[in-house]
């Protein structure tokens, strides 16, 4: 066993440095020069984590209830959950069935991201904080470039959305959507893409992870493989990395929208930590293992991947 050590910085700035152990050298030696990204949203307030490069999505529009408004106000950070020192971001989005009394969430960081994985520690919910249930919510883990045009052939989309209550035309049932997007319009509605339904409830915490090839995009959930979608989707343009919580508006590809009520109701979703690796394949564990790393080290936050030269814009929208 062969220890290869590496200095990264924590979010206060301190210079710490982690070992990773190797079977012969033949793994770390390489794995440590590569680029990476981690956050697990130790933070207090939103000014620290805007300096690590987060944005939250203030612009309207598609996708969710036409008029609803998007904003900080349903960012939050929990810590010291059930006395642990563990922390964590909320997402928080609420509806009463119309756009005027919907606001979803959305954050996003850097457009600097391609190939590789990108994993997420995801709590999703079934049921609403409060008010009725069944509406038809979206609780999401995707990476995504700008649409430059109608069915701009480059655009690139990976998603894992959540829906508990049904939609996309399905049943009510819960089940886990995964879509790899070539391109789409929203005038009239065009999209291609490939796409995998899995239903069955993922309430609770949930480790989701995405392979990133040029001729492939697998997506896992705890492990487990759950789809892979082929090189007619694979992503061609560099991304950001986003968590988005949103309502569907009835009509969606069939969907019913939200329920008939005019009670508020407000769901959540959760994320403990997100990782990236450029150009690397890993496996659920092996991240676990590195995410253990870290956090035994303090590193509460590093970002190893650069800005692509020249830097490309990332707006946090659509």
């Amino acid at each position: 066993m062969k220890s290869v050590s590496v200095k990264l910085f924590c979010s206060a700035g301190l210079v710490a440095s982690i070992s990773f152990a190797s079977q012969g050298g033949s793994v770390s030696d390489e794995l440590v020069e590569m680029e990476m990204f981690f956050d697990d949203f130790s933070y207090s307030n939103l000014n620290e984590f805007y300096d690590n490069g987060w944005k939250v999505r203030t612009e309207t529009g598609h996708p969710g209830i036409s008029g609803a408004s998007w904003s900080a106000d349903g960012i939050s950070f929990v810590t010291d959950v059930d006395g642990s020192k563990g922390s964590f971001i909320r997402m928080s989005s609420v509806t009463a069935g119309e756009g005027e009394n919907t606001r979803h969430t959305q954050f996003c960081h850097e457009r600097k991201y391609l190939n590789g994985t990108y994993a997420a520690r995801v709590f999703f919910r079934d049921e609403p904080t409060y008010g009725p249930d069944g509406d038809e919510v979206i609780q999401t883990f995707y990476t995504i470039s700008p649409l430059a045009s109608p069915m701009d052939p480059e655009y690139s989309e990976v998603d894992f959305e959540y829906l508990p209550n049904g939609g996309w035309g399905s049943n009510s049932d819960p089940a886990m959507w995964t879509t790899t997007w070539e391109t789409f319009q929203l005038t009239p509605w065009t999209k291609v893409n490939e796409y995998t339904r899995k239903p069955g409830s993922n309430a609770g915490w949930k480790t989701l992870l995405m392979t990133v090839e040029a001729d492939q995009v697998n997506y896992y959930v705890d492990g487990q493989l759950i789809s892979t979608h082929s090189d007619k989707v694979a992503p061609e343009q560099p991304m950001s990395i986003n968590f988005n919580l949103w309502f569907m508006p009835k009509g969606a590809d069939g969907s019913i929208g939200p329920v008939d009520s005019d009670e508020m109701r407000e769901y959540r979703q959760d994320i403990d930590w997100v990782f990236h690796i450029k150009g690397a394949l890993l496996s659920t564990a092996e991240v676990k293992a590195y995410v253990t790393q870290f956090r035994d080290g303090n590193l509460n936050h590093f970002d190893r991947v650069p800005e692509l030269t020249p830097a490309l814009a990332s707006p946090c929208g659509l």
